[in-house]
């Protein structure tokens, strides 16, 4: 019978353990082996000062190729108890099986897992809590646990990977490199490291299946020249992702960085460093142990990065408490034959009170103080140059940035010539290294006809602008003829050209509507039909104006606003600044509609003075001037609740009283929908809109500055209320979502009321339902003007109906149906008039 053996050392709680795969040949005809895996637990002995064994196990497996691949300790997601582990491989035909065991009780194995692959691992494997075996191949990672039962693939590719564990929050990191390009091949983009050196470092969380975008690592400068590493902390303070890391390079250095800059630098005194340890010894001292592909060990302290110890001709290192003291030391067994003659020839040490020595000369610092300073000067003239390179990237940054300003504020210029209908020269781009999108012929850029110039005076009405806090607000009203024309409008400003600083202000635009005294007071008490409905159906009766469709009467005023932050108009003294708005214009031919038109429009300019401002000429004060300047201002900058309020045995009158006698409210006289809050602290400036549709229904709305304020008022109110009300929020859509919900109940409330005409109502049903939301442009436009014919064909064939008689029970479905799309109509009507 002929023998093979192999042999791993590891530490396990303080012991070390030694695992053989002794391989026996049979000399019998069937040439089968017997693959035998033992385990021998050794103990030192602080009295006798050597290894002891204390335990033995085996595991026994048939076939041939059997080999240890690694072992290590890992946590079971079951227990959390940290146990020894083992890999082996196994080859079979078709492929290559790969078998982990566990060792409980020092003395007996079990399968944790087993998967076959059709290739051999040759990289690095890792195994991990869970357990869970870790691998690339092909740039592909992969991995297999008890919990996933199969061997999946993750979404990303790396071209190396440098350290596997894991992180508080994260779960299993994997750190890595990957290659760099430029996205899109735009080279006028400003080079980033990642593109300067080729690689790009990044981290990837196992579980969450996520890149960690904002933890800064490595520098991407040192992707490439990393040898391995080592993370020593990794957490998130006050949102951001802190991290510590040590880490060897291909260059012999050991380098310490925090939150991905480096700090500190140690030139190593042996080449080619291939794993690193950390170890923490008496007083919390931390040790980063090195070892070298020569078979050397380093051990530099992390606090100096000094060198504590060198050691050469090292068969294996291992970091635990071998002495039982509570901390951590180094054990260095020397290359002496076979693992179990290393134990005889070796040292625990942790350059405190702890060193334990058994045949073996320990060799201090071998660098001499001349080979340190040259070191260190090597180092320095290497940080000057990377220092010199990342300098020259800033300033070609600050190049491309101060270019791409100059490019915006010729834009705005360009932006603003074209809109006042002037000439605008376009700079040469040679002198910038530029490429012009335009004909280099053309010297100039005149007016877009699709933006006709029209006079300001004849759409614009009034320009104003007030000041809340420090939010500024400009407010337009336009004519109301040319008012009816647009939609989607919105504003913004732009800076004049004598600023330093041209550009366009980020405004957030609104529309403010409010209804007119004069017609408020004629008005009913309680309005049966919302008003966007009634406006709908009242074009039933025919009436047009030039070809368009009937026009909302004018019950209301709109004006759009815009806002914007203060503070960077008070950087100067005086400023002018251009309001321009932005529409749809719609057009109609014969009485259709057509595609719309894009405008923009110069509507006037406003001077914003620092003394006017700060004496308070601007601000908003409702309660004495009561003007609608005022009450669109706050209504802009305010934010807007509303709240449908239902009773089923009492008026709702003591609203009123409260908000006259308990809420202090005064009523505006121009818009007497409107209160305003005169009680003094928070709730001053407050203001309400109560609209009671019936005796028993009716929606309150509250513009409030601050989320406490509403709180405050609805608590007061709630109390105010007999417990059979119900307090409803409304949550009203997008306008587009609402007016499209509208258009399509109001077709089918039409639809019913055609019942007795079935042709019209299966081509409604069929055409009108699902198929018109998916309809856009002037296919839209196409099925409403074949709809408008089929229902007049549909008319002019009713009279040979009008006589025909109908049961009872036919009768009330068909006016159930009448009643149940009109309520549904009305409902979204309701939701549309919170929006006005």
């Amino acid at each position: 019978m002929t023998t093979d053996q192999q042999e791993q050392l590891l530490s396990y709680n303080g012991d070390v353990l030694i695992f053989q795969l002794i391989k026996e040949k049979s000399s019998q005809a069937s040439s089968s082996k017997i693959n035998k895996l033992h385990v021998r637990q050794m103990t030192f002995d602080t009295g006798t000062k050597l290894f002891v064994e204390t335990s033995t196990g085996s595991f026994s497996m048939s076939g041939e190729g059997v080999e240890i691949i690694k072992s290590c300790c890992a946590s079971c997601f079951r227990t959390g108890i940290l146990r020894p582990y083992i890999l082996l491989k196994k080859r079979k035909k078709g492929g290559i099986k790969y078998i982990l065991l566990f060792l409980y009780n020092f003395n007996k194995f079990e399968v944790a897992l087993h998967f076959k692959l059709d290739y051999e691992l040759k990289e690095s494997v890792k195994v991990l809590d869970g357990p869970t075996v870790l691998w690339s191949y092909s740039k592909q990672l992969f991995y297999i646990s008890p919990q996933t039962g199969t061997v999946l693939c993750a979404p990303v590719q790396f071209s190396s990977i440098k350290w596997v564990g894991n992180i508080k929050g994260e779960g299993t990191v994997v750190l890595g490199t990957r290659s760099s390009s430029l996205p899109g091949g735009r080279h006028s983009i400003a080079k980033s490291d990642a593109l300067i050196w080729g690689t790009e470092c990044f981290a990837y969380a196992l579980e969450k299946q996520q890149v960690l975008t904002g933890a800064a690592f490595l520098p991407h400068a040192y992707g490439s020249i990393v040898s391995c590493l080592h993370i020593w902390k990794a957490e998130t303070l006050k949102n951001k992702f802190r991290t510590l890391i040590v880490a060897v390079t291909c260059k012999n250095q050991l380098i310490f960085f925090q939150d991905g800059l480096p700090k500190d630098v140690q030139q190593l005194p042996f080449e080619k460093p291939c794993s690193i340890q950390m170890a923490v010894v008496e007083g919390d001292s931390q040790l980063v142990v090195v070892t070298f592909a020569s078979g050397d060990i380093c051990a530099v302290w992390k606090h100096n990065f000094q060198v504590a110890s060198c050691w050469k001709d090292v068969a294996s290192v291992l970091v635990d408490d071998f002495a039982g003291t509570g901390t951590e030391q180094i054990l260095v067994l020397l290359k002496s034959g076979s693992i179990s003659e290393c134990l005889k020839t070796f040292q625990i040490t942790d350059f405190g009170k702890v060193n334990y020595m058994s045949n073996i000369n320990a060799k201090e610092d071998s660098s001499s103080v001349k080979d340190l300073q040259q070191n260190c000067f090597l180092t320095i003239k290497a940080l000057e140059t990377r220092l010199q390179a990342g300098f020259a990237s800033v300033q070609e940054l600050q190049r491309h940035l101060h270019l791409k300003r100059k490019v915006l504020i010729e834009s705005c210029n360009a932006l603003i010539n074209i809109v006042e209908d002037q000439k605008h020269i376009l700079p040469s781009t040679a002198k910038e290294g530029l490429v012009s999108l335009w004909d280099e012929t053309e010297k100039t850029l005149e007016n877009d006809t699709s933006t006709p110039s029209v006079p300001q005076e004849e759409f614009v009405e009034k320009v104003w602008f007030r000041v809340a806090e420090d939010n500024l607000v400009v407010a337009v009203k336009l004519m109301e003829a040319f008012n009816l024309q647009l939609g989607d409008v919105s504003l913004s400003l732009i800076m004049h050209q004598k600023c330093p600083s041209v550009s366009p202000m980020r405004c957030q635009s609104n529309v403010v509507t409010l209804k007119k005294a004069i017609l408020a007071e004629h008005a009913s008490c309680w309005q049966l039909e919302p008003s966007p409905k009634r406006v709908k159906l009242d074009c039933r009766n025919g009436n047009e104006y030039n070809g368009r469709p009937f026009q909302m009467k004018a019950d209301r005023t709109k004006v759009f606003t815009a806002v914007t932050q203060l503070s960077p108009f008070l950087a100067w003294h005086q400023v002018h600044c251009k309001v321009l708005l932005h529409a749809k214009k719609k057009n109609y031919k014969d009485g259709n509609p057509q595609e719309n038109q894009r405008l923009s429009l110069i509507c006037g300019n406003i001077l914003l003075n620092l003394v006017e401002i700060s004496s308070g000429k601007y601000s908003i004060n409702l309660k004495e001037t009561g003007s609608m300047q005022d009450l669109v201002a706050l209504c802009a900058v305010s934010h807007k609740q509303s709240f449908q309020i239902t009773s089923t045995d009492c008026t709702l009158n003591p609203i009123n009283t409260w908000l006259q006698e308990q809420m202090e409210c005064i009523t505006i006289k121009k818009f007497p929908e409107y209160v305003t809050c005169g009680k003094f602290g928070n709730l001053n400036g407050t203001l309400f809109r109560w609209n009671e549709r019936t005796p028993l229904d009716g929606i309150l709305t509250v513009f409030c500055r601050h989320p406490a304020v509403l709180f405050y008022c609805l608590h007061n109110f709630i109390e105010l209320l007999p417990p059979t009300c119900k307090i409803k929020h409304l949550r009203p859509g997008s306008k587009k979502g609402l007016a499209k919900q509208l258009a399509l109940t109001l077709v089918k409330e039409v639809a019913t009321l055609q019942h007795p005409f079935p042709s019209t109502l299966d081509f409604t049903e069929n055409h009108m339902s699902p198929n018109y939301e998916e309809n856009k442009g002037a296919n839209s436009i196409m099925t409403l003007q074949h709809f408008k014919d089929a229902f007049r064909k549909e008319q002019e064939q009713s009279m040979l109906y009008i006589n025909q008689r109908v049961s009872g029970a036919t009768y009330r479905g068909f006016i159930l149906k009448v009643f149940e799309s009109q309520l549904k109509s009305d409902m979204i009507s309701c939701q549309c008039s919170l929006l006005i």
